[in-house]
């Protein structure tokens, strides 16, 4: 075992069991204003009830059978191959040891294999989103646009971009067997 304890993190499809974990992850992590926990909740039970053959995915982290946290992710509309990570959320205790890495990993991986040539991130510009914004700039993405006053006076949505190489087709087999 790793000095983290995740030598036994598992990264699976989300069970619709899973939500009740989601939510309470989303909400523990004190970001989510109350309109976008309401989002979450709409966003996963579509994703239940259709999103899924669009295309949507949606993956838990979990460890001895305990959701650490999770990531949605899905094809943009109208793009040539373009993808959003609408969602990524982590416990707060488990933060910054390495599951939010693994769900990005993760995500990026699927994106690939889905022949996925961009990836891209929308988050807040407030305060209490630094340690987000690094984060993502730590795993490659860069600023592609900054749109001022989006969420609210003050608040400005921040997008993240980041090219993906994609998996040919000869090593898509390997890279799908080395995902969790």
């Amino acid at each position: 075992m790793n000095d983290d304890g995740f030598d036994s993190l598992a990264i699976r499809p989300t069970d619709q069991a899973d939500m009740p974990d989601l939510m309470q992850i989303a909400a523990a992590t004190g970001v989510f204003k109350r309109m976008e926990l309401q989002a979450l909740s709409e966003v996963l039970h579509d994703f239940f009830a259709e999103n899924q053959a669009a295309g949507h995915c949606c993956v838990t982290a979990e460890q001895e059978g305990q959701a650490l946290g999770f990531a949605y992710y899905a094809p943009a509309a109208m793009t040539d191959r373009t993808w959003y990570l609408y969602w990524i959320a982590v416990r707060p205790p488990r933060q910054a040891r390495g599951v939010g890495s693994a769900l990005l990993h993760h995500a990026e991986e699927t994106v690939r294999r889905h022949n996925g040539r961009l990836l891209l991130i929308e988050t807040s510009s407030l305060p209490h989103y630094k340690l987000t914004r690094r984060f993502y700039a730590r795993h490659g993405y860069d600023v592609a646009a900054v749109l001022k006053d989006f969420y609210s006076d003050g608040d400005d949505m921040v997008v993240f971009g980041k090219r993906l190489a994609v998996v040919s087709e000869r090593t898509a087999g390997k890279a799908e067997g080395s995902i969790s």
